[in-house]
Protein backbone atom coordinates (compact mmCIF):
# COMPACT_ATOMS: atom_id res chain seq x y z
CA UNK A 1 0.00 0.00 0.00
CA UNK A 2 2.77 2.49 1.01
CA UNK A 3 4.93 1.78 -2.72
CA UNK A 4 1.51 2.26 -4.40
CA UNK A 5 1.09 5.84 -2.77
CA UNK A 6 4.93 6.60 -3.62
CA UNK A 7 4.80 6.05 -6.63
CA UNK A 8 1.55 7.44 -7.35
CA UNK A 9 2.76 10.95 -5.69
CA UNK A 10 5.38 10.55 -8.06
CA UNK A 11 3.97 10.24 -10.97
CA UNK A 12 1.68 13.08 -9.93
CA UNK A 13 5.12 15.03 -9.49
CA UNK A 14 6.44 14.11 -12.88
CA UNK A 15 3.55 15.14 -14.84
CA UNK A 16 3.61 18.35 -12.75
CA UNK A 17 7.40 18.97 -13.62
CA UNK A 18 6.88 18.41 -16.96
CA UNK A 19 3.90 20.86 -16.78
CA UNK A 20 5.70 23.59 -15.49
CA UNK A 21 8.50 23.10 -18.07
CA UNK A 22 6.47 23.22 -21.03
CA UNK A 23 4.55 26.73 -19.55
CA UNK A 24 8.03 27.93 -18.87
CA UNK A 25 8.95 27.44 -22.69
CA UNK A 26 5.85 28.92 -23.69
CA UNK A 27 6.49 32.35 -22.24
CA UNK A 28 9.27 32.81 -23.62
CA UNK A 29 7.96 32.56 -27.52
CA UNK A 30 6.70 35.96 -29.02
CA UNK A 31 3.16 36.06 -30.75
CA UNK A 32 2.63 37.25 -34.15
CA UNK A 33 -0.14 37.25 -36.41
CA UNK A 34 0.67 34.94 -38.68
CA UNK A 35 1.58 32.28 -35.60
CA UNK A 36 -2.00 32.92 -34.36
CA UNK A 37 -3.72 32.63 -37.34
CA UNK A 38 -4.56 28.77 -38.66
CA UNK A 39 -3.18 27.67 -41.44
CA UNK A 40 -6.07 26.36 -43.84
CA UNK A 41 -4.35 24.02 -46.83
CA UNK A 42 -2.49 26.82 -48.61
CA UNK A 43 -5.49 29.34 -48.86
CA UNK A 44 -4.96 33.10 -47.48
CA UNK A 45 -6.70 33.59 -43.77
CA UNK A 46 -6.39 37.29 -44.41
CA UNK A 47 -9.52 37.02 -48.05
CA UNK A 48 -12.51 36.36 -48.29
CA UNK A 49 -13.89 32.63 -46.87
CA UNK A 50 -16.32 32.57 -50.19
CA UNK A 51 -13.58 31.94 -52.52
CA UNK A 52 -14.93 28.76 -55.06
CA UNK A 53 -13.08 25.67 -54.63
CA UNK A 54 -12.38 23.61 -57.27
CA UNK A 55 -15.17 20.35 -57.81
CA UNK A 56 -12.75 18.41 -59.92
CA UNK A 57 -10.16 18.61 -56.55
CA UNK A 58 -12.69 17.83 -54.37
CA UNK A 59 -13.90 14.54 -56.66
CA UNK A 60 -10.36 13.48 -57.06
CA UNK A 61 -9.89 13.45 -53.22
CA UNK A 62 -13.02 11.59 -52.68
CA UNK A 63 -12.42 9.07 -55.29
CA UNK A 64 -8.69 8.88 -53.25
CA UNK A 65 -10.28 7.99 -50.23
CA UNK A 66 -12.58 5.32 -51.66
CA UNK A 67 -10.03 3.69 -53.47
CA UNK A 68 -8.03 3.85 -50.43
CA UNK A 69 -10.66 2.28 -48.34
CA UNK A 70 -11.09 -0.42 -50.97
CA UNK A 71 -7.52 -1.22 -50.58
CA UNK A 72 -7.67 -2.04 -46.54
CA UNK A 73 -10.76 -4.11 -47.44
CA UNK A 74 -9.23 -6.14 -50.19
CA UNK A 75 -5.32 -6.28 -47.93
CA UNK A 76 -6.05 -9.13 -46.14
CA UNK A 77 -6.94 -11.61 -48.90
CA UNK A 78 -3.72 -13.08 -49.60
CA UNK A 79 -3.73 -14.43 -45.47
CA UNK A 80 -7.32 -15.51 -46.60
CA UNK A 81 -6.66 -17.75 -49.45
CA UNK A 82 -4.70 -20.08 -47.02
CA UNK A 83 -8.13 -21.42 -45.65
CA UNK A 84 -9.95 -23.83 -47.12
CA UNK A 85 -13.19 -22.02 -47.45
CA UNK A 86 -11.59 -18.80 -49.02
CA UNK A 87 -14.06 -18.50 -51.70
CA UNK A 88 -16.43 -16.73 -50.58
CA UNK A 89 -14.05 -14.04 -49.23
CA UNK A 90 -12.95 -13.58 -53.09
CA UNK A 91 -16.24 -13.67 -53.94
CA UNK A 92 -17.51 -10.69 -52.12
CA UNK A 93 -13.77 -8.73 -53.34
CA UNK A 94 -14.85 -9.65 -56.41
CA UNK A 95 -17.81 -8.08 -56.10
CA UNK A 96 -16.25 -4.77 -54.62
CA UNK A 97 -14.18 -4.31 -56.95
CA UNK A 98 -16.85 -4.92 -59.68
CA UNK A 99 -18.93 -2.15 -58.05
CA UNK A 100 -16.13 -0.09 -57.87
CA UNK A 101 -15.22 -0.23 -61.33
CA UNK A 102 -18.59 0.31 -62.65
CA UNK A 103 -19.02 3.33 -60.85
CA UNK A 104 -15.60 5.30 -62.07
CA UNK A 105 -16.47 3.97 -65.69
CA UNK A 106 -20.20 6.29 -64.94
CA UNK A 107 -17.69 9.11 -63.39
CA UNK A 108 -15.73 8.38 -66.65
CA UNK A 109 -18.33 8.50 -69.21
CA UNK A 110 -19.93 11.53 -67.82
CA UNK A 111 -16.88 13.45 -67.93
CA UNK A 112 -16.74 13.91 -63.99
CA UNK A 113 -12.78 13.56 -64.49
CA UNK A 114 -11.73 15.95 -66.98
CA UNK A 115 -9.52 19.10 -65.54
CA UNK A 116 -10.63 20.73 -68.44
CA UNK A 117 -13.93 22.04 -69.53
Amino acid sequence: MNQTFIFILTSFFVAFLIFSFSSFLNLRLTYSKEKASAYECGFDAKTSSRVPFSMQFFLISILFLIFDVEIILISPLPFLSYLSMATYPMMMSNLIIFILSLGLLHEWNEGSLTWLN
